[in-house]
Parts: C-alpha cells; structure tokens; sequence
C-alpha cells in the first residue's frame, strides 16, 4: 500500500513577514478609509433668498433641520439630496437616508406646517439597490418621483398611490445605455408641453439631456445632448429646476476641490425639442461651505420654492467633516 502526502509548502521567515506587513498596511488602510468616510456627515437645512440665485440660512430656524439622528426606523449614517412639495396645508420632504446596515440609500420623509417644525415619518422607498436624490413634483393631479437608482440600469418613475407613505414602480423611463451608464441625478421639467430630464453620466462627466411629449415617453435624446461635457465642476444636476419670471433654471454641484462643495446657477435662455443653450448665473454659487459645522466642508443640492409673498425658501444639505476644525 502507498501513502501519498501533499507537499510541504515552505514560506521563508522573510516572506512571512513581508506577508504580515502587507495585511496589517491593507487592515491600517481600510481602517483610515472607514474613518474619513464616518468623519463626513450630511444633513439638511433650510435657506431662505429674495429669488432662486441668492440663499442664505433662514432666520428663525434652526438649522439643520433634519440629521441622522432623527431617523428612527433604521440605523442611519447621514440624510441628504432633500426635495420637497407643498400638499394639504404641509411641507412634505423626501431625502436620502444612508442605511448604515446596509450601506445603501433608502428614501425617507418628513413634514412640517410652517418649514421650522418638522415630524419624521419613516422610511417611504427601498429597494434593492441604491436609491438618492428623490426628485418629487405633480403633474394633472398626481404626484410623482424620480430617484436616483444608477444601480438599477435605468431612470424609473414612480406614482404616489398613498401619498406621502406609499410609492409604487410606474414604468422605466430612459434604459441606460453604455455610453451613458450610470446615468444619475435626474432632473425633470415640463416646459412649453415637452417634456426634459437632465442626467449626469458619471464615467463621462457629461450632462445629458432627453426630451418627450409625455411623462412616460417614448423619451429619445435631445439633437444638442450632451449639453456639458467633461466637467466635474458644472455637469452634475444639483436640484429642481425651477421658473422665475418666464426664465428657468438649473443647479450644477461643483465637485471641485472636493465633492459637494458648492452649487452653480445657470439660465436656460432656449429650451425646445431641437435647440437648448444657457448660460452661467453671475454672482459666484449659490451655496458653499459655510461657518457653522454642519456645513463645513460643502453644500450639494437645492430645491427652491417661492412663496405667495415673494420670498424664496430652498430645502439644502450640508455636509459637515469632523476632522476640520
């Protein structure tokens, strides 16, 4: 009878130790890595402007309105990208909450009477993959949602059945196609019975834009897309696109020097089927880093809503980093 051993595999003391340094250097990294990324909190305020270009904090509120401490329902690493809609006699908000467990955006919500006093309301939206940037508005008496789900390969549009607690799947708007993927951040208006979605194409640094006569489509791209190209600093939708006196405009996050570290205003002066040209609002951004720690290190979404008195209130984030002092 033969007996058969495997080899013995020799490993040099130098080697051995060489492999040990190697681990405790990737353990060392990832720790660092895990440390910047928990140093870097986003939460949600409240500015107020005498139009949609000019913000600063509100008097009277108490800003940040909404952290991830006010999240019951899971355990939560930050809220951000707030949008919000005036229904019933209340301020109804929708925001990313970073599930801390599992390292994925849920859609979250919030309401308030008077945008000072505000009661979370649970978690609305979750699926499967990562959902941000909760896109809300109406239109013929329905209320709609456009979240920002890249990891789903495509723009999906989702109906209130229960508004503001219960979302349900209506239909794919724009499959994403290689040359765009992942198309993130849309931004839709309806102007002069079209209907437009602005969305960030990530690997690229463009700004694509897309075009239909109805919500649900058929949606084809617009002949002057992409409209921004190659740009970390003015491609990235930033907010609602809103209309002041007949003009429209759009929010740019500027990713440069860091991410999310203010937001750009731009006119659209054309917008049809065929053509669209803007250009960029003077003035500087219209929101940046700011003094108080919750905004520290950046500001990266505006959703902007005028009141019946004129004045101008915008739902922000902000995003703090611990580790400036």
């Amino acid at each position: 009878m033969h007996f058969f051993t495997s080899p013995t595999i020799l490993i040099s003391p130098l080697l051995a130790i060489a492999l040990i340094l190697l681990v405790l250097k990737r353990k060392q990294r990832n720790k660092a890595k895990r440390l910047r990324r928990e140093s870097k909190i986003w939460s949600i305020g409240i500015y107020e402007g005498t139009d949609p270009l000019t913000f600063s904090p509100a008097t009277g509120v108490l800003n940040p309105i909404i952290t991830a401490l006010d999240i019951t329902d899971i355990k939560a690493r930050f809220v951000a990208d707030p949008f919000m809609l005036w229904q019933n006699g209340a301020w109804h908000l929708f925001f990313e909450v970073l599930n801390n467990d599992r390292n994925k955006g849920e859609i979250g919500y919030a309401q308030s009477p008077d945008l000072v006093t505000w009661e979370y309301g649970g978690i609305v939206l979750k699926e499967k993959f990562h959902l941000s940037y909760p896109y809300v508005f109406a239109h013929e008496g329905e209320t709609y949602m456009i979240p920002e789900c890249a990891k789903s390969n495509a723009v999906r549009l989702y109906r209130a059945s229960g508004f503001p607690i219960q979302w349900d799947y209506v239909a794919p708007l724009i499959q994403n196609k290689s040359r765009h993927a992942p198309l993130i951040d849309p931004s839709i208006v309806r102007h002069n019975s079209h209907w437009y979605l602005f969305s960030y194409a990530r690997k690229l640094k463009n700004l694509h834009l897309f075009t239909a006569e109805t919500l649900t489509g058929s949606w084809k791209e617009h002949p002057a897309s992409p409209i921004v190209t190659a740009s970390e600093r003015f491609s990235r939708p930033a907010g609602r696109i809103v209309s002041n006196e007949d003009c429209l405009y759009r929010y740019a996050q500027d990713d440069n020097p860091r991410y999310g570290s203010k937001v750009w205003a731009f006119k659209i002066t054309e917008l049809t089927p065929e053509s669209y040209h803007e250009e960029p609002c003077p003035g500087g951004p219209v929101v940046g880093v700011g003094s108080a720690p919750w905004h520290n290190a950046g500001m990266h979404n505006v959703d902007p809503h005028r009141m019946k008195d004129g004045r101008w209130f915008a739902i922000v984030d902000g995003l703090e980093d611990k580790q400036i002092k």
